[in-house]
This record gives C-alpha cells, sequence and structure tokens, in this order.
C-alpha cells in the first residue's frame, strides 16, 4: 500500500506516557503490564505510542484494529523477536517460525489438533477428570492451581506422547515451571535487551530447565520410534507428528519434534489448566452461575460421565469457560513488527514499529463488555441482547497466525469442568488472587479452596 503517509510519531500530533532516557516505559511496563496496558487506553486513547526500550510501539486498543494486525502477520506484519527465553524454550516450532518455514510447519502440525483428532482425546480428558474427583472428599482442601495443573499435565502427557509416558510428568512438570518464571522475568526486565551470550542467574536457571525438558522428550521420541519400527500403531500426537510429511515427503526433524512437541504441551496444559483456576475461583464467588451449572450437567447428563458429543450440548458450562477466557486470557498480549507498507486503521505504521494490542485489555473495555468487571456467563447466550465486537474476544490470537490447540483447550476445559462440577463445588473463599503474567496468564500464587457437594 505505497502512498499511505506512514507518520507516527510527529511532535505534537500523537500523545502517549512520558518515557524515561534510555529504557522508554520500561519501568512501568515492568511493574504490571496489565495496568500499564490499561492505563494506555483509557488516558491515551485506542492508538498510544509508548516506547520499551529503544524499541518503538503503538498499542491499538479497537477490535477492528486488532483484527486488522492479526490478519496481517505473514503479510504486511512479521512476530515480533520475543527475547532470548523464549526462544530457549520453544525454539523454532510454529510459534516462531516465519514465512515459508511457518507454512510448512503449521501444515504438517495442524491435522493432529483438528476437530476429529481432539474427539479421540476427550475420552482420556474425562478418564483424568473423573480419576482426580474420585481422590477428592467433601470438606477436603486443596490447592485449586496445582490440581487443575497436575490435571493438565496427566492429560497433555497422555495425549502428546502416550499412557507409557505418565512416569514422566514430574521433571517435565517442575521444568516448565521454572521456565516459565524465568521466562516472564526476563520479558518484563531489562534482560530482555541483553545479547545471548550474557549470562544471569535466571538465564542459568532457564537453560537448566530446558535441558530437562529436552533430555525427556528425546527420551520419549527415541520411544516412540522404536514402537513405530517395531509396527506399533499409537493414536497420541507424537505419533502423528512423527507420521507426518510435508508436501516434499520430508518429515519433522528431530529438532522440529522437540519443539512442536514443548508448543503443543504449553498449549494444552498451562492454556487449560489456567483458565480452570479462574472458573472454579470466578463460579466460587457467583452461586447463580454454579446453580445454574449444577442444573444443566444434572439435565443433560443425569449422572453419567460426559463425552465429546456433550461439548455442544452442554451450552451454560461452554459459556462459563468462555467468561473465563474474556476475564483471564491465557494469551494477554499480542505483538507483531510493520514491514514496507504496513497499515492498521488506515494509517500508515513506519516499517520497524512493534504494534500491540492486549486481550486483557480489550476483553475488559465497557464498550465492548458491559460491566467489564463482572463475571457474567449469561452474556454469550445465544439470544444475548449485548453481541461483543467481532474480534473483541481473542483469548487465543487470531487470524492465519492463531493458537492451533484452541479447540482441544476448549473441548478440555468444558469436558474437565463438567466432570469436576458434577461431584463439587470448590470454594475458594473472598480473597482475589493476584495475576502474573507469564507466557500465559497465571495465578500468582496458590489458589486454596474447600471442597463442598453440590
Amino acid at each position: 500500500m505505497r502512498g499511505v503517509t506512514a507518520t507516527l510519531l510527529p511532535p505534537g500530533t500523537e500523545r502517549g506516557p512520558r518515557r524515561w532516557p534510555l529504557v522508554g516505559n520500561l519501568p512501568a511496563f515492568a511493574r504490571d503490564p496489565l495496568a500499564f496496558f490499561e492505563s494506555l487506553r483509557d488516558g491515551y486513547g485506542d492508538w498510544v505510542p509508548w516506547a520499551l526500550g529503544p524499541q518503538r510501539n503503538v498499542l491499538v486498543s479497537r477490535p477492528e484494529h486488532a483484527g486488522e494486525l492479526l490478519g496481517a502477520v505473514e503479510k504486511t506484519f512479521r512476530p515480533m523477536e520475543l527475547g532470548w527465553a523464549f526462544h530457549q524454550l520453544l525454539g523454532d516450532g510454529v510459534v516462531v517460525a516465519t514465512g515459508a518455514d511457518w507454512r510448512r510447519k503449521r501444515a504438517l502440525v495442524q491435522p493432529a489438533v483438528r476437530p476429529r483428532q481432539v474427539r479421540a482425546y476427550a475420552a482420556t480428558m474425562v478418564e483424568c477428570a473423573d480419576a482426580l474427583a474420585r481422590g477428592w472428599a467433601e470438606d477436603g482442601r486443596i490447592d485449586v492451581h496445582r490440581e487443575m495443573a497436575g490435571l493438565t499435565q496427566r492429560i497433555a502427557v497422555r495425549t502428546l506422547f502416550g499412557s507409557d509416558a505418565a512416569g514422566r510428568e514430574a521433571p517435565i512438570s517442575a521444568a516448565m515451571a521454572t521456565a516459565q518464571r524465568e521466562l516472564g522475568a526476563e520479558f518484563r526486565g531489562l534482560t530482555l535487551f541483553l545479547p545471548p551470550w550474557v549470562q544471569t542467574p535466571g538465564r542459568r536457571r532457564m537453560r537448566r530447565a530446558v535441558a530437562v525438558l529436552d533430555r525427556e522428550v528425546a527420551h520419549v521420541i527415541r520411544e516412540h520410534e522404536a514402537a513405530s519400527a517395531g509396527g506399533a500403531e499409537r493414536d497420541d500426537l507424537l505419533s502423528r507428528l512423527l507420521a507426518a510429511r510435508d508436501e516434499h515427503g520430508a518429515p519433522l526433524t528431530r529438532k522440529e519434534l522437540r519443539d512442536e512437541s514443548i508448543t503443543l504441551y504449553i498449549g494444552g496444559h498451562e492454556t487449560t489448566s489456567t483458565t480452570l483456576t479462574w472458573a472454579w475461583q470466578l463460579l466460587s464467588a457467583a452461586p447463580e452461575a454454579r446453580a445454574r451449572l449444577t442444573e444443566e450437567l444434572d439435565r443433560v447428563l443425569g449422572g453419567r460421565l460426559p463425552a465429546y458429543e456433550d461439548y455442544e450440548r452442554l451450552p451454560w458450562t461452554r459459556q462459563v469457560v468462555k467468561e473465563a477466557l474474556r476475564m483471564y486470557p491465557p494469551v494477554w498480549l499480542i505483538s507483531a513488527v510493520a514491514g514496507e507498507g504496513a497499515v492498521i486503521g488506515g494509517r500508515g505504521v513506519p516499517a520497524g514499529t512493534t504494534v500491540w494490542t492486549s486481550p486483557w485489555s480489550m476483553h475488559r473495555d465497557g464498550r465492548w463488555f458491559p460491566d467489564p468487571e463482572v463475571f457474567r456467563p449469561e452474556r454469550w447466550d445465544a439470544d444475548a441482547g449485548h453481541l461483543a465486537a467481532e474480534q473483541a474476544w481473542i483469548p487465543f490470537g487470531g487470524g492465519p497466525r492463531a493458537c492451533l490447540g484452541a479447540r482441544f483447550a476448549l473441548v478440555e476445559a468444558v469436558l474437565v469442568l463438567a466432570v469436576l462440577a458434577r461431584r463439587f463445588h470448590l470454594d475458594t473463599g473472598p480473597e482475589p488472587v493476584a495475576v502474573f503474567p507469564g507466557l500465559t496468564l497465571q495465578p500468582a500464587g496458590p489458589v486454596p479452596a474447600v471442597l463442598r457437594r453440590p
């Protein structure tokens, strides 16, 4: 779109927050990035210039602008480099790859998480959730986040690596928790701008965690390759990745298998565990919504365990999950770097500018969601009087680079919630839970709850 005048920051015409020498707005961003994005939206409007160190940025807060940004990635925008720690964890997987490399990897990975394949994993989701519920007792005390993380780890390991990899859950879980913390700390601090050869205590911890993940995933890949050579047929995600071939008949390399396995593990575990944790906390403070959930489960399931087909038969359960994703979107920020000819909202964006949008900020904007701080699953009723603007709800991103595991995560969250809520209410108490924006939007600490019968 040559001919569009790309004058983004002419003096006196674009308002934004005060920037400090060298670091720009990094101190405020690092202190609380969620509040920072909301303050930009509320204080300066829907198009706000700001600086992250030497990096020139713009925050866009209108759904249509977010939609344009998401749709233009791989065209006039490219994904932003998210730092050393991010690359260490995800390697060159489909989330990080660009251009022809991204198109090849997406074509190889996508068939493994299509709805037909997700259907095959539903029984594992239900079986693992039922086993957890059988181990709970009335008036028992649990840490909701820990329980949901453990459950989704078991589901992720079994669906991704197969049931015989169950013994590898603990080291993978511990390493992933460390990697999540260090990635969040690096992204919000000056370490983001340090060259890769600079070693800090956090980077050393990250290296050790990634080494554990590499070792565990390599072990499972070798086992799968041996089983495949012996003629064994398996139906897990890794087996599908091993069997995938590109248009030239080439398989994924060992390194590519490692990167895509880690990416799918994060998508199948981190996203769902946090969504369920926030859903339980929100339901605990909303007795009417919880009662409606119990009524739907009793009426539709009649005492049996749910199956894949029940995903469509449980609209209120889906709405609870969708509202939890609105209030606590796992993907809390999205960014891309403008190339030549980039345009958002009819405005030229200078090449090299990083354009950001925040699902957290957009989901909590009263223009798109009335009473945005209130948990209201009924806002997603099919016959609701208010419909959110298109692209206003983007917990999994959007456009060509939308999260491949979104369907998996939604089905898993609904089925797990249905299994557990049939037997227990989780009373988390009145204390609010602080939010930690790492790779995904996590509770900052334990979420204690008492188990009650419905």
